[in-house]
């Protein structure tokens, strides 16, 4: 049965907590058994790698921006292209909840696809789903669900949180890019420490580096972040972590962009954000359409492949 977008996002406007709780448990279910190979995607741990095969659409932030991932599903027409090819893949870069008022709305459509197309759909990780001792603040998701759900907001709260361990620190394109949702490890040694950083948490800080950290061109090697955790890392980091992981460019979300994009370290960091409005203010949002096969060195030679709305 065809996967209708508009169909989607009138059941993400209707569920209930029963439903949305059997949807999450369902993505759960699935993101929990996926090792190996399946389809263009080599899993380990919670390390995708993707084969250099056709075409990827990837998403920055939405923080329940719906409005704003409708529109980059029905510009893309990318729901079409994963119906049509196996070599089409779709990757999130984590922050679906918190901030916008449609957070439920955006985890449900989401993992619909995710159930849709498993093996042409990535979930990964930001910081809105890190772990317990990593949570954002003004964490505003419990609120939108007691609004969303009413008296069965907990269960649905509760079975999305637990969801967040099961979500991808890392997406790596051998040879081509690097995508993890905020920063990169100074620290890091090899692909190992982006597949176990989940585990290795918190004795290691390469979870927290990968959520929360971001690219600074004031500092050489790391400094603090003014996020309260995380660093700004600077080029030499970036340079270091990509010769270790074999990637040309490191493609992430995290930070607000006013034109929806930016780039760092001399064309090495591509920023991601596809959402829009209140309370970032950023006047575009931008989303990338990748064609995996070609090799390009820097970031600037994706320009034509950006589009922002």
């Amino acid at each position: 049965m065809p996967v209708n977008l508009s169909l989607i996002v009138k059941e993400s406007l209707a569920v209930q907590s029963d439903d949305f709780v059997k949807i999450v448990e369902s993505a759960i279910s699935l993101l929990r058994e996926e090792n190996g190979r399946i389809g263009n995607l080599t899993i380990s741990g919670r390390l995708v790698k993707l084969e250099p095969l056709g075409e990827a659409v990837v998403v920055g932030d939405l923080h329940g921006d719906l409005k704003s991932l409708i529109n980059i599903l029905k510009s893309s027409a990318f729901i079409q292209r994963m119906a049509s090819s196996k070599d089409a893949t779709l990757i999130f870069l984590g922050d679906y909840g918190d901030r916008g008022a449609y957070s439920a709305e955006v985890y449900y459509i989401v993992l619909r696809l995710k159930l849709a197309f498993p093996e042409q759909v990535i979930l990964m990780r930001g910081n809105h789903e890190g772990p317990e001792d990593l949570m954002a603040s003004p964490h505003d998701l419990p609120r939108q669900f007691q609004h969303r759900f009413q008296k069965k907001w907990g269960a649905a709260y509760a079975k999305t949180r637990e969801l967040s361990a099961y979500l991808y620190n890392a997406v790596l394109v051998e040879g081509r890019y690097l995508m993890v949702h905020g920063g990169l490890p100074s620290k890091l040694n090899d692909i190992e420490d982006l597949a176990r950083a989940h585990m290795t948490h918190p004795e290691q800080e390469f979870l927290e580096d990968l959520l929360w950290s971001d690219p600074s061109e004031n500092v050489q090697n790391v400094s603090p972040s003014p996020r309260g955790a995380g660093k700004l890392f600077g080029k030499k980091v970036t340079e270091n972590a990509l010769r270790k992981v074999n990637a040309q460019i490191l493609i992430r979300g995290h930070e607000p962009c006013q034109e929806g994009f930016k780039i760092n370290h001399d064309g090495k960091v591509l920023t991601l954000f596809s959402r829009k409005g209140s309370p970032y203010f950023n006047e575009h949002g931008a989303f990338l359409v990748l064609p995996l096969s070609e090799r390009f060195e820097s970031a600037l030679q994706l320009l034509p492949w950006i589009r922002n709305f």
